[in-house]
This record gives C-alpha cells, structure tokens and sequence, in this order.
C-alpha cells in the first residue's frame, strides 16, 4: 500500500524518510565530483589545481588544523554574533514598531523597501569608508547584512497576527501599548524566532565578503590565502566548514524554536 504522505498535495513526510530523501542528492553531488576527479591527475578531465578529488580534500584536513583554523573559527564567529546582536539590538524594537504603528510603518517602509534592492557587497567599501579596516567595520558590515534582511520579516510577523485578537483586546479596554506588549508580540513571537533562525543563516554567506577586504584573521582569510597560495584543497574545506557551522547553529535556533513554542502547530 502506497503510504498517504507520499501521494498526498503538501504531504508531511516523516522524519527518517525525509533524512533519506535529503541524503539523494548530496550523494549525487559527491559522486559526479569523485567522477570527474577519480584516476591519476593528468588523466583527469578536470585538473586537480581546479578540483581536487573528494579524497585530497579529506586528506588535507590536518594540513588546514596546523594553520591554525580552530582560532579562525572563533574570530568569524565572533564576528556574526557581534554584528547579530548590533543588528537585532535596531532592528527588532523597529520592526515592531513599524508592524504596530501606521504612521512608523508610513515613515520608515520606503528607506527599509530601497535598502533591500541595495547590492550586498557594495557595503564593504562604504563601511570601510566609515569605519576603517579594524574589526569595527567588519561587525559593523555584518550588522548592516543582517538588519536588511531581517527588518522587513519581523514586520511581516507583525503584520500577521489576526485582527481578531486586536479587535477583542481593545473590547477588553486594553491600550494600545498594551496590544503591542502583550498581544501583538507573543503571538508574532514565534514568526519573529524563525526570522531571527533564517537571518543568522543569511549572515555566514556574507562573512567572506569582509573577510577577504583586509586578511587578518578568520575563515575568509583561509579561502583567500589558499587561493592565492594553496593548497586549493583548503578552500573547499573551509567552504564545507561554513555550510557545517551554519547548518549546525540553524538546527539549533529549529530545535530551541520547537521546545519553546511548542504550542504551534505543525511544528518540525
């Protein structure tokens, strides 16, 4: 009997299949990498400078390890979580306002709505302009990543609640500080946490971007540098470091999301 979920419009498939399912093409992935790169090096239809076999790349781990990586580990990772907190620390408390206030919302919507069409990378240079090449542009850049991505969804989070819970509060003789404080943001809050997740993820693929401006320090300046010196295999290990560190930091904003909201349902 063919399972309901596998047929079904929107089904929910269940936790190991799904495991096995985003298991295909990874697996696909590796195996046309180890295609492409299998046999001696001047047999193979892509040279080794370009694409190292998956075998080089896992050889040269403790290569990257005597370079000090585990340091530039926590210097990037310093570096998101400074400019997270710099970015919530602005764009929280006025995403709230602007979700709940009309005139916040009128005021503000049109410099939030350009600053999304603003080009990432263009911000390096202008907050090198400001800041200089110190750590403070760095954290400063990541803040800017951050808040531009994440202002408008915490807007939306507010936006959604339903009416009904406005309606009923103000026949209740609630104010509207009130409706914000305890209505609006409890209900938004679980929305608001998923944003949070997505933006923190967001954030690691624009660390590179500061990284390799000024290479002092952290895992944009170990791509950098094993680009222009090698061994090439360290920047794929390095890139398969950031998609792990990221990877493992959203399951846990999921899992912390899921123990804490509990209530929701359909929850991963």
């Amino acid at each position: 009997m063919i399972p309901k979920w596998l047929t079904s419009v929107r089904g929910r498939v269940p936790g190991k299949f799904a495991f096995a399912f985003g298991l295909v093409p990874v697996a696909v992935l590796f195996g046309l990498w180890w295609y492409a790169t299998r046999g001696a090096a001047e047999e193979r239809a892509i040279s080794p400078t370009l694409l190292p076999s998956p075998a080089e790349v896992a050889r040269s781990f403790p290569d990257l390890v005597k370079r000090d990586l585990f340091r530039h580990v926590l210097v990037s990772f310093k570096r998101i979580a400074l400019g997270y907190v710099f970015a919530l620390t602005v764009v929280l408390p006025l995403g709230i306002l602007m979700g709940s206030s009309g005139i916040a919302r009128s005021t503000f919507s049109p410099t939030s709505t350009a600053s999304g069409y603003i080009p990432i990378a263009t911000l390096v240079p202008l907050t090198l302009s400001w800041f200089g090449t110190g750590e403070l542009q760095k954290v400063v850049f990541l803040g800017m990543a951050f808040g531009i991505y994440l202002l408008p969804l915490v807007v939306r989070a507010i936006e959604t609640v339903p009416e009904v819970y406005l309606r009923t509060s103000y026949t209740l003789g609630a104010s509207s500080f009130q409706i914000v404080r305890r209505v609006l943001i409890p209900i938004a809050l679980p929305d608001i946490w998923d944003a949070m997740r997505l933006a923190f993820g967001v954030g690691w693929t624009y660390l590179v971007l500061t990284e390799v401006v000024v290479m002092e320090s952290g895992l944009g300046y170990l791509v950098q540098v094993s680009f222009r010196r090698g061994p090439r295999e360290h920047i794929y290990l390095v890139i398969f470091i950031i998609t792990l560190i990221a990877w493992g930091a959203d399951l846990a904003w999921r899992k912390s999301g899921n123990f804490m909201f509990r209530y929701r349902e359909g929850g991963e």
